[in-house]
């Protein structure tokens, strides 16, 4: 398959997947979607090892303004080398509150995606820590460490970025206080 056709096939379902994520857990402006991407995985490759700027790319630009016409924070999650380091607006972590870290994410240090995002943002930095109202896995990055408690799994339209199996989730408040307690 040549890259142009594999870029729309990755740009169409990232953002469908990003859109239905969106509405099943009823995002709002300024929370966080964090998304953690294996671009060796979008290309049929084993996660780490095979790095590919141009399918981490094409992800991004197909996401990224639909988060930023929605109001939604992406937060690019790293890889393993960066401690899955987040990359997020400086607005985001002054909003949050978020201690920031001293790191620029490259392709085989950060990942491609992270790398990206840093390129693409208006005012990125990077943050060890978030809890996301929301998160989409691409390719098994493990993204659970930066979500909010009680993630509650998705099932959406979409599995697959290009050959990467997709993982998604929201976050909802805890329901405490036993039986005679009243939720919505």
């Amino acid at each position: 398959m040549n890259t142009e056709i594999l870029s729309e096939n990755i740009a169409k379902s990232g953002a469908q997947a990003v859109r239905e994520l969106i509405e099943a857990s009823s995002l709002s402006k300024g929370d966080i979607l964090v998304i953690g991407c294996s671009s060796s995985e979008i290309m049929g490759g084993k996660i780490g090892k095979d790095s590919t700027y141009f399918a981490a790319e094409a992800l991004l630009d197909a996401i990224y303004p639909i988060l930023n016409e929605s109001g939604i924070y992406l937060a690019a999650q790293c890889c393993e080398h960066l401690n899955r380091a987040l990359v997020i607006e400086k607005e985001c972590a002054e909003k949050y509150f978020l201690d920031r870290v001293a790191v620029i994410p490259q392709p085989k240090a950060g990942g491609s995606f992270a790398t990206a995002a840093y390129k693409k943002m208006n005012a990125p930095v990077l943050v060890e820590h978030i809890r996301a109202h929301a998160g989409i896995d691409v390719g098994g990055t493990l993204i659970g460490m930066h979500l909010r408690d009680v993630a509650v799994p998705v099932r959406l339209s979409v599995s697959k970025i290009g050959e990467a199996s997709i993982i998604c989730a929201y976050t909802r408040p805890k329901f405490i206080g036993g039986e005679r307690a009243v939720y919505k």
